[in-house]
């Protein structure tokens, strides 16, 4: 469908951080395919930072609504707004139903979805699309950004592969880094943790990461640091207490050998972070992608969740999943069978860590 150059692109994603880093890969794409387009991106509030300042995306538009609120007024002025814009495409990477409505209302010649893209439940959201491509793979057991680019591809013909592209990083990011990691001795490895999923069966247990540590405490001159989001940080103190007393019981203990970083980034100091971090071992979250996109050697523990779809674009990634049948999941957090102990976490042992790890250090 390339025959035709557009030229005043919305894109739409709104979905939660690990996702809108993901569809930059796509849009990466899509410069490729109408490199004189201008290409603004539609998204919540939370995720600004992330594309905003990105070099495959023009301008970025925001869209701050509550799902369970009266949001008609919101609506129509943000409809109101993309019709004065003038866009001649849209395309989605989220099929909801709110930019579909938008995009519809506002009278944007042509808008571009996909007929599956989280899940294979069919949607009336498609009605509201002028082209609906559809998705052959298996969602499953294809990674996520390989979705989001095949409906680039599919519409506009364009071949290839891109990755994800996080915002530019700017100045008074790297010196919050410098900032923070000075707090931590200045000979010693950094490595960064993020103990805490945004849902609990993908939260890896306190007691494992607290001997991942002491062990690699043992075997390095290391210095510890946790990243997360404001909300993260009463949990993560309590890691750091059983981590902190893992390394009193076996001798290794030092004053400030792991610091509590929770709530005090945004998300470009948590990228220039990740550039000056030695190994980072996280779980399943939108810092997971974040972090990918610095090339930093990290391994990341899956539970519910699994890297056949989320594994994260970097060469220096390395995944551990124990794969039941039950994975990935549709269990509530308090639902899953296997509880207090769900087996696609515990089976996760520090020992399979570590070696990844030692694996990547050396």
């Amino acid at each position: 469908m390339m025959e035709k150059q557009y030229k005043n692109i919305l894109v739409n994603s709104l979905v939660n951080l690990g996702d809108v880093v993901l569809t930059t890969s796509a849009i990466a794409l899509l410069k490729q395919a109408y490199p004189q387009a201008r290409i603004t991106m539609l998204v919540r509030p939370v995720v600004r930072e992330a594309v905003e300042n990105n070099p495959v995306i023009d301008e970025v538009m925001i869209f701050d609504y509550k799902p369970k609120e009266n949001s008609l007024g919101k609506m129509w002025a943000m409809a109101k707004e993309i019709k004065a814009r003038h866009f001649d495409l849209s395309i989605s990477f989220d099929r909801k139903s709110r930019p579909a409505i938008l995009c519809w209302l506002a009278g944007v010649p042509i808008r571009v979805g996909a007929d599956r893209i989280f899940d294979d439940k069919p949607s009336k959201i498609t009605w509201l699309y002028t082209h609906t491509v559809h998705i052959k793979h298996d969602l499953v057991n294809t990674l996520q950004a390989e979705t989001y680019q095949e409906i680039v591809r599919q519409f506009t013909g364009i071949e290839g592969h891109e990755v994800p592209v996080m915002a530019r990083i700017p100045s008074s990011s790297k010196e919050k880094a410098d900032k923070l990691l000075s707090q931590l001795p200045t000979d010693k490895m950094k490595i960064g943790l993020c103990v805490k999923g945004t849902f609990a069966l993908k939260t890896w247990p306190k007691e494992y990461f607290a001997d991942v540590v002491r062990e690699l405490k043992r075997k390095y001159n290391a210095a510890f640091f946790v990243v997360g989001a404001p909300n993260d940080k009463e949990y993560a103190d309590e890691v750091i207490s059983i981590c902190e007393e893992e390394l009193r019981k076996s001798g290794l203990s030092e004053k400030k050998e792991i610091i509590n970083f929770c709530g005090s980034t945004n998300l470009l100091d948590l990228a220039a972070l990740f550039y000056q971090t030695d190994l980072f071992v996280t779980v399943d979250t939108g810092a997971t992608h974040i972090a990918a996109t610095t090339g930093v050697k990290m391994v990341t523990m899956y539970g519910c969740t699994s890297p056949k779809r989320w594994h994260p674009y970097n060469e220096n990634a390395r995944v551990l999943s124990y794969d039941p049948e039950c994975c990935p999941c549709s269990y509530g957090e308090n639902d899953c069978p296997h509880n207090p102990k769900p087996i696609c976490l515990w089976e996760i042992t520090p020992e399979m860590v570590l070696k990844k790890c030692y694996e990547l250090i050396n």
